[in-house]
């Protein structure tokens, strides 16, 4: 039997009651598929999502559809997100390319629906972490978000968020797309 000087219940309490509320903890925090699938939904009309393939940010499945369509319960480029996002073939493609670091073009334009809103993201620097660090920081409500196969077509939307329609998110980098919001929003102060 193994023995240890000096163990007591002082140490297994504190011990025990740690494990269980860090057992807890991660009980709340992972969500079973069917709650995965529903917050998905949110992100597109039904007649995307009665069909559309159901995707953790992961990558695992989570349900087979047929339409083409990919939904994912958070947008897997931002760990632990859970704004939900619809995406055709090409914006999969730029997701990927995105993660990777590789290079991403189109010949074709891309879309995504975002219905349930977006993170906080400064506008031009995607890999921006600190809304103090004086770029133009914006959170969309419901919206569309767009890739063009050329910049070009690009030229005449405004790059800053609050000026209302559409505009040009992450102008300067590989990752740039055009955001379509369906509700207004109010420039932070």
């Amino acid at each position: 039997m193994f023995r240890q000087k000096n163990f007591s219940a002082k140490y297994v309490v504190p011990t025990l009651l740690a494990f269980v509320v860090t057992s807890a903890c991660a009980a709340e925090s992972e969500e079973s598929v069917e709650q995965k699938i529903a917050r998905s939904i949110t992100a597109a009309p039904s007649d995307i999502t009665d069909k559309a393939t159901f995707m953790d940010t992961d990558g695992t499945i989570l349900r087979e559809g047929t339409n083409g369509w990919v939904c994912l319960p958070g947008v897997p480029l931002i760990p632990g997100d859970k704004h939900p996002m619809c995406n055709d073939e090409v914006w999969m493609n730029w997701l990927s390319a995105a993660a990777t670091g590789a290079p991403f073009s189109t010949d074709v334009i891309g879309t995504s629906y975002m219905l349930a809103g977006d993170a906080l993201v400064n506008n031009a620097n995607p890999a921006a972490t600190d809304p103090n660090d004086g770029g133009i920081w914006v959170q969309d409500g419901p919206h569309l978000m767009m890739l063009f196969p050329n910049r070009d077509m690009l030229s005449s939307l405004p790059r800053n968020p609050y000026v209302g329609g559409p505009y040009v998110m992450w102008d300067d980098t590989p990752m740039v797309h055009v955001m379509v919001p369906i509700e207004a929003k109010v420039a932070p102060e």
